[in-house]
């Protein structure tokens, strides 16, 4: 492994996306600890795909038009239906002392979800691992595996953090009911953006 590896995959890993979104939307919701199990869903969810990429499953996806298209609008569903459970009345990002939490399985489940669902994933790591393969790997399976794994830590590192930040938020947010209905539009509109993005990708 290098750091060049390394400081990629931070620069990936930062970039804001669906996981991001949703563990910030989780943080400022919910607080810090529904914000650790929504940054542990969104990393299992990139297990899948780093084991397509590894086994070569991630090129069927590509060659197969209808496994892409299904997989794609599979996703873009799941996006927009996060985007109207923010919005609706007790959905994701209601703020309140006295509600009751989505249970830490869920926001586990819907993390992963967001990460099972997107077809490309599975592609950018058939993309980007090879790149960083040690040319003198005694096993490439093994070295991509290792790859996957920091991968994935950094990714729940990075995203700890950002629900860390969110939740540190979340007592002005409670005291300021304005601000929490635009942070509500905000994330429901970048959950339908990122829908819309993934309709327009092709293979």
């Amino acid at each position: 492994m290098s750091i060049d590896y390394l400081i990629t995959s931070i620069i990936v890993i930062l970039l804001p996306g669906t996981g991001v979104i949703y563990t910030l939307a989780i943080g400022l919701g919910q607080g810090f600890r529904a914000s650790i199990a929504a940054a542990f869903g969104c990393t299992l969810g990139i297990l899948p795909a780093a084991l397509a990429s590894i086994v070569g499953l991630a090129a069927i996806l590509h060659t197969s038009a209808l496994a892409f298209q299904v997989l794609k609008y599979l996703g873009i569903a799941y996006l927009l239906y996060m985007a109207w459970s923010i919005l609706r009345d007790n959905g994701t990002l209601q703020v309140d002392e006295n509600r009751t939490k989505t249970s830490t399985l869920r926001t586990i489940a819907n993390g992963m979800f967001l990460n099972v669902l997107n077809p490309k994933l599975s592609l950018f790591f058939m993309a980007f691992l090879p790149q960083f393969l040690p040319t003198n790997a005694a096993s490439t399976t093994a070295s991509l595996v290792l790859l996957a794994a920091i991968f994935m830590a950094l990714t729940f590192v990075v995203f700890v953090g950002y629900g860390a930040c969110a939740s540190m938020a979340r007592r002005y947010v409670i005291s300021r009911p304005n601000v929490m209905t635009w942070c509500k539009r905000t994330f429901a509109a970048s959950f339908g953006l990122l829908s819309v993005k993934l309709a327009l990708t092709e293979r």
